[in-house]
């Protein structure tokens, strides 16, 4: 838990804007509001223009102040906020008089953490917050903002009605054998967890799928040494990023830049050359280049159509079919020279020209992105959710066989341990929610 005390921290990014914001969450906010401005007839969510003065009574700024009386306001507690002109030196100093009247400065969260303890928010929306600043697509957002209105929240309120459902018939069963029980109650109960099975089954895939939407998605470039990966990587930005050589072996290590394609703001990584180098340094490069390939959501494989194909580009093509798993965008540079590449070696493929126009790769890198991003399923947005579901999941599946076999004690415990695991993502499980379920619906004691 926290301390009752009053924190104040600028809710606005740093620099300088038209507004900022300045923030008190506590029981001392409007206090302290009162005291800087000299009013003392703030209304509740009502803006109202005021003068703020600093110890010396002399005038830092006008600003709109809107109280937020509790419990209705975002951390639940009687929070203020000041609304003043943009820049580093006005809301410091507000700042700094708050701090003067009684409050501290909020640790990093704490607002969020005040919303959590007081049930404002759950953790779902506590990670939604957290990540909708750093989203990195339009799509992102609107998946974040999905989870912000409770969407996670209701998925995992469900599995945990179904799982309490099962975890109480059981102690029913243990406890209360002579209880009338529903004769159909565990055709129910293996129903249930069919359902939720698959439920989160197709959770953790389209989690999965979409692992890249909410950070940025990964594009690597690989090829072997002067098929156009550094041009290409140019073109992309559209400034000269990466050296351009005839050399092969230019360049040695990963280069990463961030780029918008339609709605999506990617990652591309132009690799090292791919091929058998006898410098440390370069097979220091290559090996990156191979991490790169593991790492990424999309690769883009070049070829040299002016060159024949020789074993570096039969590696390449190995690379290919050892990630199989990713998905693979393979392209035939320097369409504007002489055919010499055997194109029966590749499968499919786009044929283009770095110098000229590489439109078609675009769109191709769009429509994946749009493939990884679309649909109503649920998705989990943080490594510690999908954990949290792979461990629901693994649980549930250890509880099948004592189920069939008729150990109830064991198929509780496992049923116990899958329920506090779905709990971790929004609330921790208490287990006088399954004691309601059993009291409540089984009238025991009678």
């Amino acid at each position: 838990m926290f301390e009752n005390d009053t924190i104040v921290a600028i809710a606005t990014a740093n620099g300088i804007g038209s507004i900022s914001i300045v923030r008190i969450s506590g029981a001392k906010a409007l206090e302290i509001a009162t005291k800087i401005s000299k009013k003392n007839n703030f209304q509740a969510r009502l803006a109202t223009l005021s003068t703020i003065y600093d110890s010396k009574n002399e005038i830092i700024d006008e600003a709109l102040v809107i109280y937020f009386k509790a419990p209705f306001s975002f951390t639940g507690e009687d929070v203020v906020e000041f609304q003043c002109h943009g820049g580093v030196a006005i809301s410091n100093m507000i700042v700094d008089e708050v701090l003067n009247a009684g409050a501290r400065l909020a640790n990093p969260g704490e607002f969020s953490k005040r919303a959590f303890f007081n049930n404002k928010i759950d953790l779902t929306k506590a990670e939604a917050i957290s990540k909708i600043i750093e989203a990195r697509s339009a799509d992102a957002v609107k998946l974040l903002a999905r989870q912000l209105k409770g969407e996670l929240t209701n998925f995992v309120n469900e599995i945990r009605e179904d799982l309490l459902f099962m975890l109480a018939y059981t102690e029913v069963s243990i406890d209360y054998a002579e209880e009338d029980l529903p004769t159909d109650i565990y055709e129910q109960i293996e129903n249930k967890i069919q359902k939720i099975t698959l439920k989160l089954s197709n959770t953790l895939e389209a989690s999965r799928r979409r692992e890249g939407m909410i950070e940025g998605f990964k594009v690597a470039i690989i090829g072997k040494p002067n098929v156009g990966k550094s041009s290409l990587l140019n073109k992309l930005l559209n400034f000269d990023r990466a050296i351009i050589s005839d050399i092969a072996g230019t360049t040695r290590d990963t280069i990463e830049e961030s780029v918008r394609i339609g709605t999506h703001i990617i990652k591309i990584v132009d690799t090292a050359g791919i091929r058998d180098a006898s410098d440390v340094i370069e097979k220091i490069g290559i090996e990156k280049s191979i991490q790169a390939i593991n790492e990424a959501d999309i690769v883009i494989a070049l070829f040299d159509n002016s060159k024949i194909c020789d074993d570096e580009d039969k590696k390449i093509l190995d690379l290919i079919k050892e990630n199989s798993n990713k998905k693979v965008i393979v392209v035939l540079n320097k369409s504007d020279l002489q055919n010499q590449f055997d194109k029966n070696v590749l499968e499919s493929f786009i044929e283009l020209s770095t110098k000229e126009d590489i439109n078609p790769l675009i769109k191709e890198v769009e429509t994946i992105l749009d493939s990884n991003t679309f649909g109503d399923d649920i998705t989990l947005v943080s490594k510690r959710q999908v954990n949290s579901v792979e461990d629901t999941l693994y649980n549930i599946n250890l509880a099948k066989e004592p189920l069939k076999s008729g150990e109830l004690e064991f198929f509780a415990h496992f049923i116990t341990q899958a329920l506090e695991d779905i709990s971790s993502i929004t609330r921790p499980y208490d287990n006088d929610e399954m004691l309601d379920v059993m009291f409540g619906e089984f009238c025991l004691g009678k």
